[in-house]
């Protein structure tokens, strides 16, 4: 019988969670599937909280190790794959997956040596477009649509529970031809110069419409989920454009002349 290989899990991260009882509860029930890696973007009350251990029951690794973060982009900025998990997809135009899918895939990632993460959001509102433009993909609990909410302990423990069933023995598949995908950090960087050359441009006409034109250009990009080498050759394609913009712009400066003085 083959051995098990030994794989990354993926990290938790939860976005501006509210209460530390709810954090705590997380973290059980990640310890009860495996999971350890846990991310806090700007938790409400701050951290640590020792409300959390006590909720906890005895599952401190989780907590004891949690990274906290000021900005999304930050705690997912090593990952190469993360999945937002939301029962309204909105606008974004992601892989809509259930639990099951999506722990497949996220088996298939960890089997390729690639980091990966699963997203949630806050209690109150849950993640906003923007957040999940970041992502790869959208997880969708199938609940009742008369009653859609899940409390956020229940949420990571349905995906946590999920990931635990694709452990076995079998041979590892691979998660996709071609070489791996690039880290968020990586893609962020491209984003940030490409929408700053957009800009420039002009391209983001009306003002009022620049929030979702940059949330469709993002989403567009991460589904194609870009290799390093594919996010360099971009950046240079981008860069290439602005230089020679700014030769036409310096000819057309040229042919005007000086101006004179009356």
């Amino acid at each position: 019988m083959a051995s098990r290989m030994e794989v990354t899990a993926p990290c938790i991260i939860l976005n501006e969670p509210q209460l530390a009882e709810n954090i705590g509860a997380v973290a059980r029930v990640m310890a009860n599937f495996g999971l350890r890696d846990l991310r806090l973007v700007r938790p409400r009350d701050g951290w640590p909280q020792d409300r959390s251990w006590a909720s906890a029951s005895g599952a401190s690794w989780p907590l004891d190790e949690a990274q906290v973060f000021e900005h999304l982009a930050d705690a997912i900025a090593d990952l190469q794959l993360v999945f937002a998990t939301t029962a309204r997809p909105r606008e974004a135009l992601l892989p809509i997956l259930t639990p099951a899918q999506a722990a497949g895939r996220l088996r298939a990632a960890a089997q390729s040596s690639l980091t990966s993460g699963v997203l949630f959001g806050g209690e109150r509102a849950g993640l906003e477009t923007a957040d999940i433009a970041l992502c790869q993909g959208i997880v969708t609990v199938p609940v009742d649509p008369r009653f859609h909410s899940l409390n956020l302990a229940q949420a990571v423990a349905i995906n946590a529970y999920e990931w635990r069933l694709t452990e076995d023995a079998t041979p590892p598949v691979a998660f996709r031809e071609g070489p791996p995908p690039a880290e968020q950090a990586a893609l962020q960087g491209f984003y940030d110069q490409l929408e700053q050359e957009l800009d420039a441009a002009g391209f983001f006409h009306p003002p009022e419409k620049r929030a979702s034109m940059v949330r469709n250009l993002r989403v567009a990009f991460g589904r194609a989920q870009l290799s390093d080498q594919e996010v360099r050759t971009f950046r240079g394609v981008v860069t290439a454009l602005s230089k020679g913009r700014g030769r036409v712009l310096a000819k057309l400066a040229a042919r005007q002349g000086p101006v004179k003085s009356r």
